[in-house]
């Protein structure tokens, strides 16, 4: 009774982890280089009405400061998304996903600088292990330079890390109800996002019109799957089983990538560039079991901030 218990608790989050790793996917599906900030129009204009519905009455509690300090917030959630939707067009669904993995990594090592703790051994062996494994699969094996689209990933790691330390530290926020933060900070990316996107691209309304059912049928999955269905869960989740089990979860994120990466979207990857992922995905998951204490609460911080 109680494994059918614990299964019924980490099924829907494991399911997240699913979504989330087809989202690289799902990216290349529904976007191209010019239209990539019309496209996050749409999906967050999908989101933020449903969203809205939930949130209405915290929305209505919240206090100037936190409004203001959750617009701040979505601004850099905004270039999280601009930077990770870029470098998706631009690379592989299987390094996309495996390269911002990384964020599990620079997010304790960011911490413990600002803190002045020091990191165990073990974690800063992972971490070099990470860059490793990242040199071969991106240079697929060879001595190549990465690809534009590796780096815009890698860059969106490094900002996603920048968040994690930015939402933790933001006084203005402490206290604020989540779901209506979460809201504010989705609203502030995406009024950026529409105010660019006439300079960068088609509007998006063209762009939605230029959709079939495929490219519909992707850009729902993205709104509603990796983004909200996501959302709720991590909320339910972490109220009903303890944050390092969801952390661990979420953690199989990058290996969902690849799966997707490999079957669907055909990326073929050499041996040593397969050994280059493998090595990632190890390095990512050691340095997440050893990392000091204020590093494991970035992590936590990490797997409970908006679903990417």
């Amino acid at each position: 009774m109680r494994t059918s218990s614990s299964l019924s608790r980490d099924l829907p989050v494991l399911l997240v982890a699913v979504v989330w790793g087809s989202s690289f996917l799902a990216v290349q599906r529904v976007a191209e280089p010019e239209t990539v900030v019309a496209m996050l129009v749409l999906r967050f204009g999908l989101v933020l009405p449903v969203l809205g519905l939930f949130a209405w009455r915290s929305l209505r509690r919240l206090r100037r400061a936190e409004w203001l300090g959750g617009a701040g917030l979505g601004l850099v959630l905004g270039a999280i998304f601009l930077l990770e939707t870029f470098g998706a067009v631009h690379t592989s669904a299987t390094n996309a996903g495996l390269i911002i993995s990384l964020t599990i990594v620079f997010t304790p090592l960011a911490e413990s600088a600002l803190t002045r703790t020091r990191l165990p051994r073990s974690f800063l062996a992972a971490a070099g292990l990470a860059v490793v494994g990242i040199a071969l699969l991106t240079g697929d094996g060879g001595l190549r330079a990465p690809a534009p689209g590796d780096l815009l990933v890698l860059g969106a790691a490094v900002v996603r890390t920048v968040n994690v330390l930015a939402t933790a530290r933001t006084r203005s926020i402490r206290g604020a109800d989540t779901l209506a933060l979460t809201w504010v900070q989705l609203a502030s990316a995406t009024v950026v996002f529409a105010v660019v996107a006439p300079f960068v691209g088609p509007l998006p309304w063209t762009v939605a019109a230029s959709y079939g059912p495929v490219q519909w049928g992707w850009l729902l999955h993205l709104a509603l799957l990796c983004t909200l269905f996501a959302f709720f869960v991590q909320m339910w989740a972490v109220r009903t089983t303890s944050p390092s089990r969801v952390s661990l979860l979420l953690g199989t994120e990058p290996l969902w990538a690849a799966v997707f990466g490999i079957t669907l979207a055909g990326n073929r990857l050499g041996p040593l560039a397969l050994l280059g992922g493998a090595l990632v995905l190890i390095a990512t998951e050691w340095g997440r079991r050893t990392a000091a204490a204020p590093g494991r609460e970035a992590m936590t911080a990490e797997r409970e901030s908006v679903p990417v």
